[in-house]
């Protein structure tokens, strides 16, 4: 199951974006309407490189400049990949379904989502347990501290083992008495 995208990486690569966004769009146009794509592409392609390297004011939804060019690098790409496997395969208009490597992509990116989700909710999950969690530092008497190394030793534990155990097994009566049931120790 993949992991989160570290803090500051991206879960999707330019070319991610690009062939999402492609496939969704070309869904039904013929040669034509892909060819005009690929030159808006290309113009797109030219201006935020032109702005990436200082030449230009940019706007374009809150990204930075190296990932809008890197999109408009990866589209320019899909979108002429796509035309050429219109133009091979003899399709009057792009079907995402019919399109095997689009197709794998897709499928790709929607098992990196759901694992992601999924690597999200066990994220979340832990974390609720470690909120329940309590982690203590006891001081005891020198006398229960030997007991307790004395048990500990016995059964093969630690001291902070058996305190653990110690410590699952209260009864709190409803007057609010404490008391712990007989036990043993084990592994």
């Amino acid at each position: 199951m993949p992991a989160l995208p570290e803090k500051g990486k991206r879960m999707w690569s330019a070319q991610d974006v690009a062939r999402d966004q492609v496939r969704r769009q070309a869904n039904g146009l013929d040669v034509a309407a892909v060819a005009e794509k690929i030159a808006e592409a290309a113009v797109r392609e030219r201006e935020t490189a032109a702005q990436l390297r200082g030449n230009g004011s940019f706007y374009e939804f809150e990204m930075d400049r190296e990932q809008m060019a890197a999109i408009w690098l990866a589209k320019h790409a899909e979108w002429q990949r796509v035309r050429d496997l219109m133009t091979a395969a003899g399709w009057s208009v792009y079907e995402p379904e019919r399109d095997a490597q689009g197709s794998v992509w897709a499928r790709e990116r929607e098992e990196r989502f759901a694992g992601a989700l999924e690597a999200q909710a066990a994220f979340g999950e832990r974390r609720r347990e470690e909120a329940d969690e309590l982690r203590a530092e006891v001081w005891l008497s020198a006398a229960s501290s030997r007991l307790i190394r004395v048990v500990a030793s016995r059964r093969g534990l630690r001291p902070s083992q058996v305190l653990a155990q110690l410590a699952e097994r209260i009864v709190v009566a409803e007057d609010g008495t404490v008391s712990v049931p007989s036990f043993t120790p084990s592994q």
